[in-house]
């Protein structure tokens, strides 16, 4: 079990008091990898975010190496909107442990709290937003208007 001040560094659980954030606790898995490990696969289905509580991990698409991630950020929020199969593969490059919330566990908090549901879902999006404004800033930083 993680306790709650560990989730409160993560933007997802924003703006959630303490108690909130105990409430969503009983949604969430636990799962750990080895180095090597590839947690999500591009292409493939994916049904919950990643919470990195220890090690790191390289995304990869299309067979480019975008960046690495590790402890205090999460992976997997994408899938858990659009329901697409995975944009990008995860591996782990050093031993790691994860906490996770389903797409089941974002339904059963919905049905358990309609509040802290939407506050979640905010966050989510203001994550994907800083994130797709982060790609779009690397995408053109190479370029130079002429």
């Amino acid at each position: 079990m993680v306790d709650t001040a560990s989730l409160q560094k993560y933007s997802l659980f924003g703006a959630l008091q303490p108690a909130e954030i105990e409430k969503v606790t009983p949604f969430m898995g636990h799962i750990e990898f080895d180095a090597g490990a590839v947690v999500i696969e591009e292409g493939k289905p994916n049904d919950r975010i990643f919470f990195v509580l220890e090690g790191r991990f390289e995304v990869w698409k299309s067979g480019v190496r975008l960046l690495e991630i590790g402890e205090g950020e999460t992976f997997g929020e994408m899938e858990i909107l659009d329901v697409m199969p995975s944009a990008a593969t995860i591996r782990a490059i050093s031993p790691a442990r994860l906490v996770t919330i389903s797409n089941r566990g974002i339904h059963g908090i919905f049905h358990m709290d309609a509040r802290i549901f939407a506050i979640l879902m905010m966050n989510l999006a203001r994550d994907l937003s800083r994130r797709l404004r982060f790609m779009d800033e690397q995408a053109t930083s190479s370029r130079h208007v002429q």
